[in-house]
């Protein structure tokens, strides 16, 4: 591979890596991370094991992946209830439930 292949390469990686975190930062001005929430590939990150970051979730309101919402608004959003008939609710921190087997 030549000098030049490898220079594009990685400042194309590194243009990447600047847009991904800018986008982040300005998005999470208001909002908060609410495990628990999203819809199966529809998360904002942290899957959990085996997944890499957004989009990779597995099942709808997984435990242990995160949506950004409006602050505020995690605690409270309505969600269908679980198998067990139990209350589902949206989590600052990561959950035990509906994690993927």
């Amino acid at each position: 591979m030549s000098n030049t292949v490898k220079t594009l390469a990685v400042a194309s990686a590194v243009a990447a890596a600047l847009t991904a975190t800018t986008h982040t930062a300005a998005n999470a001005a208001g909002q908060e991370k609410c495990y628990g929430v999203s819809m199966a590939g529809a998360n904002d990150c942290a899957a959990g094991p085996g997944t890499t970051c957004a989009g990779t979730s597995t099942m709808d309101y997984q435990g242990n992946a995160w949506k950004l919402v409006d602050a505020g608004t995690c605690m409270d959003m309505e969600l269908p209830a679980q198998a067990d008939g139990s209350m589902r609710k949206g989590s600052l921190e990561a959950l035990e439930r509906d994690l993927p087997a």
